[in-house]
């Protein structure tokens, strides 16, 4: 079969970018503003008001706890949501509770939801396609897609800069690093594994990012290539990981099994060094703070199912409130960027729904950054 004289064949990528964003997800309102579901309450625990920011008739979910998804300034929080049928990206004001809904995606992955950089993009994951949007005017654009033949991973993340974002690709048990320039679209390969590499995460500060073996190791390698090593850590299953603000330490949870309490560790590349941070009250997942100094844990102990904040310094616990969440690791607490507020996730009261506390009486404030690192 011939084309027209003067018609070149159209490519995939050229179609999509040709087509209205539109006809390619579905439609939604920009312009609805979904009311204050707030609810205030206090803490069976400790009698210290807790805040339900989204109706657990649907279910509301927190992206993945590296990810940044509360603007720098405590103004508002990105989260999904299926109020409007399938998963789609939200946008709650902090300070009036009023909610939009900013996508329209078709097959969107809830944990690949973050900021870019700054507060003005965001990044997602619509089924193997990376997209970006202008919180501003919400236009979106596709970044890049998943190779053919090549299935993703679970994990994305951007770096601070919010130039380049890193997610996995897996074939018939081995797997490779892809990282993407945001602005070009340009994909190249980091590393490649003969297991499947999951969990990218960006070191701040270096040009390096760390992946996980499932719960059994930590790789790090240069952002420019080459063979990646295997990070020191203590014998047993490796839960979550997070780089610490400084960049200098690589914090995690380790479970050492049966009748041992689980830690939190920190693995330093330079040194090739693991240490013991503080031993906590059977955490199934944290968060830390602007300086790493304070962290916030959800206990899986059937008996206190508990959200609590853990002094670094004095290794030091204070419960701060129940989660009673039927998933003790979905609960996955965060800090705001200045430190004065855990967010969290429960289904307590229903479906899986978004909460607040307060803590600016426990813990300092920290510095926020006006805009990405150097």
């Amino acid at each position: 079969m011939s084309h027209a004289r003067g018609v070149a064949p159209w490519s995939r990528r050229a179609f999509l970018a040709a087509v209205p964003i539109p006809l390619l997800a579905a439609e939604f309102d920009r312009r609805r503003v979904f009311p204050p579901e707030w609810g205030r309450y206090a803490d069976p625990a400790t009698e210290f008001e807790v805040a339900r920011l989204t109706d657990p008739q649907y279910s509301s979910l927190l992206p993945a706890s590296y990810n940044r998804v509360i603007g720098r300034r405590n103004g508002f929080l990105l989260h999904t949501s299926d109020r409007a049928g399938g998963q789609q990206v939200f946008r709650l004001d902090l300070k009036t509770g009023e909610s939009r809904q900013l996508t329209g995606a078709s097959a969107l992955d809830p944990a690949s939801v973050t900021l870019a950089g700054g507060d003005r993009t965001f990044c997602y994951f619509d089924g193997r396609v990376l997209r970006q949007v202008q919180l501003s005017n919400l236009r979106e654009r596709d970044v890049c897609e998943v190779s053919k033949d090549w299935e993703r991973t679970p994990g994305f993340s951007v770096s601070s800069d919010g130039q380049r974002g890193f997610f996995g690709e897996s074939r018939r048990g081995k797997s490779r690093l892809r990282m993407v320039l945001l602005v070009s679209g340009r994909v190249t390969t980091v590393a490649e594994q003969d297991f499947v590499l999951t969990h990218p995460l960006p070191r701040p500060r270096r040009a390096q990012v760390v992946f996980r073996q499932g719960s059994e190791a930590f790789w790090i390698v240069p952002l420019t290539g080459g063979k990646p090593r295997q990070m020191r850590t203590e014998p047993g299953e490796l839960g979550p990981a997070i780089w610490a603000p400084s960049g200098q330490s690589l914090l995690y949870l380790h479970l050492p099994g049966p009748g041992k309490l689980n830690a939190i560790r920190e693995s330093i590349p330079e040194e090739n060094r693991d240490r013991l941070v503080a031993p906590t009250s059977q955490y199934a997942h944290f968060g830390q703070n602007g300086d790493a100094s304070v962290f916030a844990g959800a206990s899986r102990n059937a008996a206190s199912p508990h959200v609590l904040i853990l002094v670094r310094s004095v290794r030091r616990e204070m419960t701060v409130c129940e989660h009673k969440s039927s998933d003790p690791a979905s609960v996955a607490p965060i800090f705001s960027p200045d430190s004065q507020f855990i967010f969290f996730q429960s289904d307590v009261h229903g479906k899986p729904a978004i909460y607040r506390m307060n803590v600016d009486r426990l813990v300092e404030q920290t510095a926020e950054e006006d805009g990405p690192e150097p």
